[in-house]
């Protein structure tokens, strides 16, 4: 008995173990957040996601007064799946029961032999996989507990020493529970390992009497379990589909007449504003075709609908604007410089003056001093070396922070050409 116990406990152990194993590696099932993704499903129709199977194993009995050993069980069944999580089966099991019987209250004899059983089986299941870690077609192994309700018949017998002739049919009913392990090997086919224990009354091997005339105890409780191992067929539309995304429709609010015709007032308007626009743009892009035969440096007026090169020379005083504190002259202000050189100083006898200056905010009176020299230089430096000015025609005047005759700081930092 010890030895029986003890193997179905180590078997049904594994199962649960391996089952929350692989379950535990399942992660093809979850959301971009890694949430476990669960229902809803669409309804399958009659004939999908049915099932049939077979196997074989062994059976024994545990009771009062009843010494069970091992016989050879086998069982088929039946079955469908409603949801992901929830089916049902209804099956067989039997072929033989292997049992020691006392006699009686007293227990001074034992009739052992062999015996023939049969049960029909309604079994409710719940593929817990699918609950905890969210459906999946594709799983390895699915742990599947169950409800069952078997009605169970014994018959024949071959007890020794034999009573009423060593035959007699006795018929129970029994309530138990059990754990499917389902091992995904294809689409079409599964390997399962079934462990179920069923409660049964303890005289289901015998109700009749022995040689001392004593009944079996059979008002006490017995069960039988049974560990069978076999292959499953999946039968007609295997798998669930889940629910797509279904967006409401919004129904608006009915629209007045008065609020109609508003709103078409507003698109008119729109579509004549939009023409207008469209012609203000054609427009523009005409004159900007124009464009395209200037020359860069060169100056133009704009004449009739035409841009015409200007004849008359630049003689107003240029400025060459500077960054806080700097003497470098930016890229911006050389093409400045660059322009003044070739339209303003053609005239060889014109003499220029460049007077340096800088803003009060830049530093100390010493400090801006010498910062309106360096720019006074700096230009100086670019008309002679970039545009051929020649140096004898340029004189320089650094006036420091005492000529800050602008309003604001930025226009005070500069270098102002004038022809003398």
């Amino acid at each position: 008995m010890r030895s029986i116990r003890l193997i179905l406990g180590v078997i049904a152990s594994a199962s649960l173990l391996f089952s929350v194993n692989a379950n535990a590696q399942e992660n093809n099932n979850r959301d971009e957040n890694g949430n476990v993704v669960r229902g809803a499903y669409e309804t399958n129709g009659f004939w999908d996601n049915w099932f049939i199977g077979g196997g074989a194993g062994v059976n024994t009995f545990f009771g009062y007064g009843v010494d069970g050993k091992f016989a050879i069980s086998a069982d088929g069944f039946i079955g469908k799946w409603f949801t992901p999580c929830v089916g049902a089966r209804v099956g067989y099991k039997g072929l033989g029961l292997n049992t020691a019987i006392q006699n009686g209250w007293e227990f001074m004899t034992t009739a052992e032999g062999k015996l023939g059983m049969a049960s029909a089986n309604l079994d409710v299941l719940w593929n817990i996989s699918n609950s905890i870690s969210g459906y999946k077609e594709t799983r390895f192994w699915d742990f599947v507990p169950y409800f069952r309700a078997g009605y169970i018949q014994t018959k024949g017998g071959n007890y020794k020493p034999a009573y009423d002739n060593g035959t007699y049919c006795n018929r129970e009913w029994g309530l138990g529970l059990g754990l499917l392990n389902d091992i995904r090997l294809g689409n079409r086919l599964d390997l399962y390992i079934d462990a179920t224990g069923l409660v049964v009354k303890n005289g289901m091997p015998s109700q009749h009497k022995l040689n001392s005339g004593k009944n079996v105890k059979s008002e006490v409780w017995a069960i039988l379990p049974s560990v069978t191992a076999g292959i499953i067929l999946n039968l007609g539309r295997t798998g669930f589909d889940r629910h797509s995304s279904i967006t409401p429709t919004v129904i608006p609010v009915p629209f007045t007449l008065e609020q109609y015709n508003a709103l078409q007032d507003q698109v008119n308007l729109l579509a004549k504003e939009n023409g207008s626009l469209k012609d203000q743009i054609n427009t523009l892009g005409t004159k900007a075709a124009k464009l395209d035969a200037l020359k860069n440096g060169q100056l133009y007026v704009y004449d009739n609908g035409k841009f015409v090169e200007a004849v008359e020379t630049v003689t107003t005083p240029s400025i060459v604007y500077f960054d806080k504190g700097s003497a470098k002259i930016s890229d911006r202000e050389m093409a400045h410089i660059e322009f003044y050189a070739k339209n303003a100083l053609e005239n060889d006898a014109d003499i220029l003056l460049l007077v340096g200056s800088a803003s009060r905010q830049e530093g100390t009176h010493e400090f801006n001093q010498k910062l309106s020299e360096r720019r006074a230089d700096a230009v100086k430096k670019a008309l002679v070396e970039k545009f051929g000015i020649s140096a004898d025609r340029i004189s320089t005047l650094a006036e420091g922070d005492t000529n800050n005759v602008y309003d604001t700081p930025e226009k005070n930092r500069s270098v102002t050409i004038k022809i003398k």
